[in-house]
C-alpha cells in the first residue's frame, strides 16, 4: 500500500471537504424541506418508511446510524406534526413500531419535487452524482467499526 502523507492545509484534507459540504447540503436541503415544517433528519426518516411503513425503532435507528437515544426525539417530533404514530410491537413489548399517518403518507407526494431541486442545485451530472454516492458508500464503509 502506497503511503499517503497528511495535508498540511485543512482546504486538502478530506474530512474537512465532507464535514463543509454535509453543512451546505444540510442549508440547501433546509431551503426546501422548511416549506413542509421537516428537518432533513426527519426527511429522511420519513423517506425510509415510504420505502417500507411500519418499521422498528432499530431498524430506523439502524438505517441513520443514530442511536436510538438521539432519534427518539425525532419520533416524538414527527408524531405531534401528526406524519407518523409509535406503538408497542404486540409481540414484543420492548419493540416500538413506528408507522406512517395519512399526513405522513401525503408528504410522499412532494418528495419528488425536492430531490428534483437539489440534484439542479448540484450542478452535478447524474454521472457524477452516481460516481460521489458510490465513493461516499466506500468512504462509510471503509470508516464504520
Amino acid at each position: 500500500m502506497t503511503e499517503i502523507s497528511a495535508p498540511e492545509n485543512p482546504d486538502d484534507m478530506f474530512c474537512h471537504a465532507v464535514y463543509t459540504a454535509w453543512h451546505v447540503i444540510n442549508r440547501a436541503y433546509q431551503k426546501h424541506l422548511g416549506r413542509l415544517g421537516l428537518t432533513y433528519p426527519q426527511y429522511i426518516t420519513l423517506i425510509y418508511l415510504w420505502d417500507q411503513d411500519a418499521r422498528s425503532v432499530g431498524e430506523i435507528a439502524g438505517f441513520l446510524d443514530m442511536d436510538t437515544s438521539t432519534l427518539t426525539p425525532l419520533l416524538k417530533r414527527l408524531e405531534r406534526l401528526g406524519h407518523v404514530s409509535r406503538t408497542r410491537d404486540p409481540k414484543d413489548e420492548r419493540r416500538v413500531i413506528v408507522s406512517l399517518t395519512a399526513s405522513g403518507n401525503k408528504l410522499r407526494t412532494q418528495s419528488p419535487a425536492v430531490t428534483a431541486c437539489m440534484i439542479k442545485d448540484t450542478g452535478l451530472s447524474e454521472d457524477q452524482l452516481t460516481d460521489l454516492v458510490r465513493t461516499l458508500g466506500k468512504l462509510r464503509i471503509g470508516l464504520k467499526p
